[in-house]
């Protein structure tokens, strides 16, 4: 009997013919040798939407680089000032300051050499290196206040001069925090239909529909070839997609803060049926709440590691980590009454000491050095943030007027927090509840002028957070042109939007 068989069955003609591409492709490269010419094989921001937290990009090269032709030859426009840095073929850009929002910018490198060729006296010249980046689009959401829009939260695109209704007709936002990422927006809101009840609130996000990935596709490089290699993002989700995280069943939920990276939220709840039983509990993603083992505070803010929270307790400050099995604070700090902020890389925090001569003290606290007294005010302390370089705070303070009934007039203030210079740089409109909110470039400052309604307010009003009834309100953009002294006083521009509460995204 006679068995045939076939000399190569299908996939050994396949593996054959790839092995053969192959083995040509290698052969010609060590053919070329050393005349292949030095490129950029990756670009850290090639095609990217960058923001605030963005502060340096990375050229890989295909071989050891002269670092002073490099240097020399760096092109970004519009200009963008850093500094240089290398290890080995990899060179770092460091920004001196966050890049603007809303900006489109080239990056060109040419005419740059390989280290090898310059130090044998025989320069070979790089191939021309293109590329492009963005920053992300200058947006902020808000609270509506007048007819339809009333209570629902709002995204206002600046760099597009879009508008975008975020929530339904049902639900009336009480607060919100944008997560890190900008395409959603944690935030508590009542049914309209029971909108007096500001306990009666439940915690949702909602998608803002802004993606901040520009392009599909990037190129890499194999075997000296530009080679196109897919993303593996997905479309961003449409704007208003809504979902519950915390419902109201058995507890109301009060105050809440959102941590840094996005993946814990801490909320203060207390028990519909045991009034007594109040405290904060912590909410991981697709994990049920946990209760914190601590004793019940008052205000609140999550650290920027998003490990701990700083909450007010008794007459002082207590540092508790984010471990509903926790049995301890990590610290306590008796001094100071309230934690207001934290700067971006939790070095500095900003607390308020209320002194025994009824006024109130503004401390910078660091994690090296004494505790330095900013501001000593008869008035109030509302808020501070830290500008993206660290270099100045601005603060919402208020002074007390000299009149027969009690009345703060609100203003914005920038303190050096080198030298402690204050320069104010607004007044704020005459109101009790003012919110504001520095651009994560620390470019601009939006704040509110809201007017209340003490006559006849509506029950399905919006509220301040004193629980008094908005009638209307106005929405104002401070522009900030920094230099390198401090902030050059700018006039604030009224922007045609009827809302509240303001706040960028980041």
């Amino acid at each position: 009997m006679s068995v045939s068989h076939k000399f190569l069955q299908p996939l050994d003609r396949v593996a054959l013919t790839l092995m053969l591409v192959l083995s040509v492709l290698i052969g010609l490269l060590l053919l070329r040798g050393d005349g292949v010419a030095p490129q950029v094989r990756d670009f850290s921001w090639d095609g990217k939407a960058i923001g605030a937290e963005d502060t340096a990009f990375i050229l890989n090269f295909s071989r050891p680089m002269d670092t002073v032709s490099v240097e020399e030859n760096l092109q970004i426009d519009p200009p963008l000032p850093g500094k240089i840095s290398w290890a080995g073929r990899r060179m770092a850009y460091t920004l001196l300051k966050p890049a603007p929002y809303g900006n489109s910018y080239q990056i060109n490198l040419h005419s740059a050499k390989d280290r090898l060729s310059v130090a044998e006296n025989s320069p070979k010249v790089m191939q021309p290196f293109s590329s492009q980046f963005r920053t992300r689009d200058r947006a902020f959401v808000y609270l509506g206040v007048e007819g339809d829009e009333q209570g629902r939260l709002i995204l206002y695109n600046l760099s597009q001069q879009q508008k975008t209704i975020l929530t339904p007709r049902n639900l009336v936002v009480v607060d919100f925090k944008p997560y890190p990422d900008g395409k959603k927006v944690l935030f508590s809101a009542t049914e309209r239909t029971n909108s007096h009840d500001l306990l009666a609130s439940q915690l949702y996000t909602v998608t803002t529909g802004i993606n901040f990935d520009l392009r599909n596709q990037s190129n890499r490089t194999f075997l000296g070839l530009r080679l196109p290699f897919m993303r593996n993002t997905a479309n961003p989700e449409p704007a208003g997609k809504i979902d519950l995280i915390l419902d109201n069943k058995n507890y109301q939920n009060l105050k809440f803060d959102l941590s840094a990276d996005g993946q814990k939220i801490i909320v203060q709840r207390v028990n519909q049926q045991n009034p007594g039983e109040f405290g904060l509990w912590l909410l991981r993603n697709n994990e049920k709440p946990q209760r914190l083992n601590s004793q019940p505070g008052g205000d609140f803010v999550i650290t920027p590691d998003s490990n701990s929270v700083a909450v007010a307790q008794g007459e002082g400050v207590g540092i508790l980590p984010l471990q509903p099995d926790a049995e301890k604070p990590l610290d306590f700090l008796p001094e100071y009454g309230m934690v207001l902020s934290f700067s971006r890389d939790g070095t500095q925090a900003t607390m308020v000491k209320f002194n025994s001569d009824y006024t109130r003290s503004l401390f910078l606290v660091t994690t090296q050095g004494e505790p330095k007294e900013l501001v000593r005010t008869t008035g109030s302390i509302k808020s501070c943030q830290f500008d993206p370089l660290r270099q100045n705070l601005y603060c919402l303070l208020t002074q007390l007027l000299e009149k027969e009934e009690y009345e703060e007039q609100p203003y914005l203030v920038a303190i050096d927090l080198k030298t402690g210079d204050q320069k104010p740089l607004v007044l704020l409109p005459d109101q009790r509840d003012v919110q504001i909110s520095l651009a994560p470039d620390g470019l601009a400052v939006l704040f509110d002028q809201v007017v209340t309604d003490t006559a006849n307010p509506t029950l399905s009003a919006p509220r301040t957070s004193d629980g008094e009834a908005i009638a209307t309100s106005r929405l104002w953009l401070l522009p900030i042109l920094s230099s390198t002294s401090s902030p050059q006083l700018m006039q604030p521009e009224q922007l045609p939007l009827p809302g509240f509460h303001p706040r960028w995204l980041p």
